[in-house]
């Protein structure tokens, strides 16, 4: 019988599903990360560029997801949701979750504003005949259709919740993931790093705030960095008690959770510091103990130099380190739950993939992978994640 107690031993990853610029599932993403490719180009879908605009907005679309939902349904569900279910339908597969009780399974659903572009195309399709905008709209618009989505498509009926963290927001669903395992609230919960479907109306913005990178190249860590590369991405998470018996990719065995204290996208250094220092103490680990980080690694200067700098500064230089967004790009709301699902391959194939574009490192004595695979079985792997707003969150992972 299915038990609502703590579980003592840390929670471990039982399956994984993943939708990047690479493909949908993960033989396209280890393939892509064995044998990198570049991605980037004119952003296609509509509402994604700005008439007049003198150079089109660059990024990384997905294809169009597997036909899974019924046609009535698929009509009124956006494209993050569709792309949402066949992840969660990798996930779910990937780890046998047929074999507990709906009851005991969760879901974490991490992102906020998810679907700018999409409510921005039905402004200007319902213009002028707002009388017959579809009902259907009045539940859709929230970020929670898709929990709703997700637990009436999949057998989920215990806890469920989105949850707002930024470009940290996959990674912190993982950990609130993790704690529902732990506490005894569900046996397994799935973290969901949803599709965070920007416009052109965002998209500006960011250029503005120079975030945005004008090429169609991601550099992370690299001296010639200028900034990030959009990218459509999503990714499951099916974290579970380590006594069900389900199929383990590797355990949970740490993290930390701050605020830095800045409201818009300054990285701070002493926060960054004490993130790293709060998850390794939360794993019981020593920095030499660490060998593999998977870094934020955004491509943005400021970020970028802050983060190398706190590596640097933790100890953490022995440890090998890359950084996934050179691959596919910025997922945004899905980037940490992507990026610990690429951890969490790399590990169990004992192979790092390089990071991208990284010719002339910031800090050059960090263990940068760069130029071709590294074969390297890791142990003990860090995880970090940032989101403006000052929102951090740290994942160290266990063999």
């Amino acid at each position: 019988m299915a038990s609502s107690r703590p579980d003592p031993a840390p929670p471990r990853v039982a399956g994984i599903g993943v939708a990047t610029g690479l493909g949908y599932g993960q033989a396209a993403l280890l393939d892509g990360m064995w044998n990198p490719r570049p991605l980037g180009g004119v952003l296609q879908r509509p509402g994604r560029q700005l008439e007049g605009r003198a150079t089109p907005f660059l990024g990384v679309e997905l294809a169009e997801p597997p036909a899974l939902l019924p046609p009535r349904v698929a009509r009124i569900t956006s494209l993050g949701g569709r792309v949402a279910v066949a992840v969660l339908d990798e996930a779910w597969r990937d780890a046998g979750l047929d074999a507990l009780a709906p009851e005991r399974i969760g879901l974490v659903v991490g992102g906020s504003n998810l679907n700018p572009r999409e409510q921005g195309l039905a402004r200007e399709a319902y213009a002028g005949r707002m009388a017959y905008l579809l009902p259907s709209h009045g539940y859709t618009a929230f970020d929670t259709d898709l929990c709703g989505l997700c637990t009436s498509t999949f057998p989920i009926r215990g806890m469920s919740c989105t949850l707002g963290g930024a470009s940290a927001s996959g990674l912190l669903a993982v950990l609130q993931a993790a704690d529902a395992v732990r506490s005894g609230r569900v046996d397994a919960c799935i973290a969901l790093g949803a599709l965070q479907d920007l416009s052109s109306f965002e998209l500006q913005a960011l250029a503005n705030l120079g975030a945005l990178s004008p090429s169609s190249r991601c550099r992370p860590f690299d001296q010639a960095h200028d900034g990030f590369l959009f990218a459509e991405a999503c990714a499951a998470l099916v974290i579970c008690r380590a006594d069900l018996g389900l199929k383990h990719y590797g355990h949970i065995l740490g993290s930390a959770w701050h605020s830095n204290g800045q409201r818009g996208p300054d990285p701070s250094p002493e926060g960054e510091l004490r993130l790293i220092r709060s998850a390794l103490a939360s794993a019981g680990l020593d920095p030499a103990q660490i060998d593999y980080v998977n870094t934020h690694g955004t491509g943005t200067p400021k970020g970028d130099d802050t983060e190398a700098a706190a590596l640097a500064q933790a100890g953490l230089g022995q440890a090998p380190i890359n950084a996934g967004k050179s691959l596919i790009g910025h997922g945004l709301s899905a980037a940490g739950t992507v990026e610990t699902a690429m951890t969490l391959l790399q590990m169990q194939a004992g192979r790092l993939h390089p990071c991208q574009h990284l010719e002339n490192p910031v800090q050059p004595d960090l263990h940068w992978v760069r130029g071709a695979p590294l074969n390297h079985q890791p142990t003990h792997a860090l995880k970090l994640s940032f989101g403006f707003g000052g929102m951090e969150g740290a994942l160290v992972l266990g063999r």
